[in-house]
């Protein structure tokens, strides 16, 4: 590390235009990396629905499709529409109720529940299918041009048109996101740093960091636009204090030497020493999001993961640059720090920690029922505006024509058509089904050859047949989730390899595997960052403690939202604790190795102890907080996706409620259980 230090420190201006250059490719990878607006793509292959959008895709040609909304019944204009819509790149098949009767087949001989979800009024409906997924480029492209053949965008209705509006919606948001949060940053820079330049540096070189994560992104082939609109704040939240760490062990080093190189040097190797164990709690806490079986957290971890290290990277590369670079500017900038010492905390923290205990052990029981009771939902277009188009499209087919939520039974072709006319007749008995549609059942035999071939296509092939069905509830509904486990039990009667799929299905399998992920997360966070920490503490108590106080502190932000009747979105119940430990875990740290070597190196007794280490830690921990409060809080105030809104608001608010853990209560912890941590704690001899 001696002699790294030194290169970094004799060669500030190669490291500076070397970090330059690598910009160059970093955004050019960072603008050309895809970026995913669709959270059902991240469900895992495994599962039969998964399997059954495959088939849909493949052997159907049934990809994703939309319903179009058509104000009119006159046969020459929907056809001509017809012909324009077939004609755009990504379209399978275009059907509308004069498809199915055409000229030779009297409506009334189709049954009245078709007609009623096709046509009212002065409503046509048309069904439009397309050839590749909801979320591929091409089926995204081919919507927008329907939307633009229609000449509305609220009246195409499909999954596609929801990931539209979210992706127009989010992309002219994201520039937004990072002035808020590099404008309050830098106010709580100005005021926790003593050099008006100082916070600008610093950001820059956060930035730095933040554009080389970005464009890594590209080997990862896409990213989630969650990851994307979180990433570069918690990035920026998560790693200022690495950067504040070394430029106060810089300035304490130059008081000590004359020569500025021999300073920052010394500064660099303090500084990797003392940031090592915290930001590899960090790391490995992001690492732990990998274990969700919906494959977002493998997103969101490995991006934030890999922002940490490049957050580490760069403080001990790029920020040492600058700082020698601009060491005369940053002298004559200097001001007096505008941030109090915080002594009336200490004091209080110190005084009251008996107190500060039993209310500690009191508060555990509201917040462990308020982190199990909140409520979560699932349905993904509630975290949208409802004034978007692809919300009013929704909510008028729903209105109007019934249609909430189709369920897809993929059959077997060679069951008899006997067995397949009981099966529709039990299917038709579940509650809450009104419409179910199989080729064999949809008219008589003979009527059935009379209908146009694409019309069949949809649903009948030489290997499958497809069963159609509608449901009156709500997409990740209850209600829904128990009716698609009674329709597959149904299924599964008539053929054993049967699968059910379409968006009803696949948010069921959202909600269970959710509920999964959520204890998965939380358990493997929480073991990884003790190990770690077990082997950078050297210590067993000393884990023990500190992430009892970090998960106080978990529970008590999400009990928040228990009280306060607010519903979060469900992937912010599963990232939000693991992020929340991972990011605040270094605060404990912080003064808790302070603490022993108050207690251990120094030998002061552990009331001496404690107060040194209050004077020492509280400032660093409240500007560290308060940088990460800055980071997240404008961009939740500020966004109109819930999504996004709910994890940043939570996160904002859990950096503040674990400042105030490690600041009143983790005191209070270290002091009446200093026996146990001073025996369970391994000390490096000679000390």
């Amino acid at each position: 590390m001696k002699k790294f230090s030194k290169f970094i420190s004799n060669h500030n201006i190669l490291i500076l235009i070397v970090s330059i250059l690598l910009l160059i490719p970093s955004i050019y990878f960072y603008l050309n990396t895809r970026i995913n607006y669709d959270i059902l793509v991240y469900l895992p292959e495994k599962i039969d629905t998964i399997k059954g959008q495959n088939i849909l895709a493949n052997d159907f040609g049934l990809g994703s499709y939309a319903y179009v909304m058509i104000d009119t019944k006159d046969e020459y204009k929907l056809s001509k529409m017809e012909d324009n819509i077939r004609d755009i790149k990504g379209v399978n098949e275009v059907i509308s109720i004069y498809d199915l009767i055409g000229t030779t087949i009297p409506k009334d001989m189709l049954p009245d529940k078709v007609i009623d979800k096709l046509y009212d009024d002065n409503t046509t409906i048309m069904m439009v299918t397309f050839k590749k997924n909801t979320s591929d480029d091409e089926t995204i492209e081919a919507v927008r041009s329907l939307r633009e053949e229609v000449g509305d965008a609220s009246r195409v209705s499909s999954m596609t048109s929801m990931v539209i509006d979210t992706m127009d919606l989010s992309d002219s948001e994201m520039l937004t996101y990072i002035v808020i949060a590099v404008i309050l940053c830098l106010i709580v820079l100005t005021f926790a740093t003593d050099s008006y330049i100082i916070p600008g540096l610093l950001l820059l070189n956060i930035g730095m960091a933040i554009v080389y994560n970005m464009g890594t992104n590209i080997f990862f082939g896409q990213i989630s636009y969650i990851t994307k609109a979180i990433v570069a704040v918690l990035q920026l939240g998560v790693t200022t204090d690495f950067s504040i760490f070394l430029y106060h062990k810089y300035m304490m080093a130059k008081g000590k030497m004359k020569d500025k190189k021999e300073a920052m040097a010394s500064a660099i190797k303090d500084t990797f020493q003392s940031v090592i164990g915290s930001s590899l709690t960090t790391f490995v806490g992001f690492l732990a999001l990998c274990t969700m079986d919906l494959t977002l957290g493998t997103d969101i971890g490995l991006v934030m993961s890999k922002g940490v290290l490049f957050g580490l990277i760069c403080v001990m590369t790029v920020f040492p640059a600058l700082l020698l670079t601009f060491d005369n500017l940053i002298e004559k900038t200097e001001h007096k720090k505008l941030f109090p010492e915080f002594k009336k905390i200490q004091e209080f923290s110190l005084k009251f920690y008996k107190i500060l205990f039993v209310v500690f052990i009191l508060l555990m029981i509201p917040a462990y029922i308020g982190n199990k009771s909140y409520d979560v939902y699932y349905k993904l277009d509630d975290s949208l505006p409802s004034d978007l188009p692809f919300h009013v499209a929704n909510s008028e087919l729903a209105n109007r024509f019934g249609i909430k939520s189709a369920e897809i039974a993929i059959i077997n072709k060679n069951i008899k058509q006997s067995r397949v006319e009981e099966l529709v007749d039990e299917l038709k008995d579940v509650k809450g089904i009104d419409m179910v549609l199989a080729p064999n059942t949809l008219v008589s035999e003979d009527v059935k050859d009379l209908l146009p071939k694409e019309a069949l296509d949809i649903i009948d092939n030489d290997k499958y047949q497809l069963i159609i069905m509608n449901s009156n509830y709500e997409i990740a509904s209850t209600k829904l989730n128990k009716q698609v486990v009674q329709v597959e039990d149904i299924i599964k009667k008539y053929d054993s390899k049967g699968i059910v799929a379409g968006e009803g299905a696949l948010m069921k399998d959202l909600v269970t595997i959710a509920d999964h992920d959520f204890h998965m997360v939380n358990y493997t966070s929480i073991a990884v960052i003790f190990i770690v920490m077990l082997l950078v503490l050297k210590s067993i108590g000393l884990p023990i403690v500190l992430i009892i106080a970090i998960e106080f502190a978990i529970f008590a932000n999400m009990a928040c939202a228990y009280f306060t009747g607010t519903k979060l979105p469900f992937v912010a119940s599963i990232v939000v604790g693991t992020i929340q430990l991972g990011a605040t875990i270094d605060y404990a740290i912080l003064m808790s190795t302070k603490y022993l070597e108050e207690r251990h190196n120094k030998k002061r007794e552990k009331h001496k102890a404690m107060e040194k280490t209050l004077k020492n830690t509280v400032p660093s921990i409240i500007t560290s907080a308060l940088c990460f409060f800055a980071a997240t809080i404008g961009v939740g105030l500020y966004t109109k996706i819930d999504m996004i809104g709910s994890i940043c608001n939570l996160l904002a608010r859990g950096s503040i409620i674990s400042m105030l853990v490690v600041i009143l209560v983790l005191p209070a912890l270290l002091m009446i259980f200093d026996k146990f941590i001073m025996k369970t704690t391994r000390f490096k001899e000679g000390k």
